[in-house]
């Protein structure tokens, strides 16, 4: 079916506005938080398939680093083990850790995988056991702000280090990597890691051009309900001092924030319910979400 004319010249504008883009963005690396109803919705998930597809086909090298809560709590549930949460956090003891192994590690993580190839990628999954690519601490909780002794929530870690060798590898020889946020311990033990945390720590060490967070969210919202972007580092601690930025996406502000003072170019955190939001953030004038600078 041939296109309308003004349906062509809309086609051609939006080639035209992408050209620069693809041309500043070419050989740069760009890690994508993959969650949210992004991971849910069929045609989200289509969408974000082509996305990374398309970047990788003109010469931008994005890194996926996934989610997967929902889907470990629903086979959880399934399993008859009720989901238990401590400060936003999943209580995982060792028979949920290896629930959250099979769920990350293997079916949301192949899924994925699956999908972005089918579109016609490379794509390789990975956790960070492989290759030892993120090593692990214990994260300590502590009961309350002034409390002297921590809770225990199991097999929940934080970013020790990560050797990025193997992804390195993978994006050099035209792949596109997939990484579970599942990280090992000193003791050899398995632990789970808030996703957010591990792309921005592996835009860090990647040196990334840019940190993509898909969110459930237009973005950082102002107390008005305006969306706010085009932020620097000071403007973003001005609002968590003022309280703007606060509950649920102060750690998702904080992990952008840690990003571009690592050495990232831009955090991007952007609305994962848009179809092809990837692409009109990276892609157009306008973007799409709140970029820190």
């Amino acid at each position: 079916m041939s296109l309308t004319p003004n349906a062509a010249t809309n086609v051609a504008r939006v080639l035209t506005e992408a050209l620069p883009y693809i041309r500043r963005f070419r050989n740069k690396t760009v890690v994508i938080k993959y969650g949210g109803n992004a991971m849910v919705d069929a045609e989200l998930k289509q969408s974000f398939a082509r996305d990374v597809v398309l970047m990788k086909t003109v010469g931008i090298n994005p890194v996926v680093v996934h989610g997967g809560g929902p889907q470990i709590g629903s086979l959880l549930a399934r399993l008859g083990k009720e989901s238990q949460f401590v400060s936003g956090m999943r209580v995982t003891d060792s028979e949920t850790m290896d629930v959250v192994e099979m769920v990350l590690g293997g079916l949301v993580n192949k899924e994925i995988v699956n999908l972005i190839n089918r579109y016609g990628g490379s794509a390789v999954g990975l956790t960070g056991k492989d290759g030892d690519l993120i090593q692990a601490r214990k994260l300590a909780l502590n009961a309350s702000d002034d409390a002297d002794g921590a809770i225990d929530i199991g097999h929940v870690g934080e970013v020790e280090n990560i050797d990025a060798s193997v992804v390195e590898m993978l994006v050099h020889g035209n792949f596109i990597p997939v990484i579970a946020p599942i990280g090992v311990g000193e003791d050899g033990r398995s632990y789970n890691i808030n996703a957010d945390l591990v792309a921005g720590k592996m835009a860090e060490v990647l040196r990334a051009e840019k940190l993509i967070l898909l969110t459930n969210t237009k973005g950082l919202l102002s107390k008005e309900g305006e969306l706010l972007t085009g932020l620097t580092t000071v403007r973003v601690d001005e609002l968590i001092a003022d309280g703007t930025i606060h509950g649920g996406m102060l750690p998702k502000i904080r992990c952008a924030l840690e990003a571009v003072r690592g050495g990232v170019t831009s955090s991007h955190i952007i609305d994962g319910r848009v179809k092809h939001a990837v692409m009109v953030e990276l892609f157009t004038d306008e973007g799409i979400g709140t970029l820190i600078r």
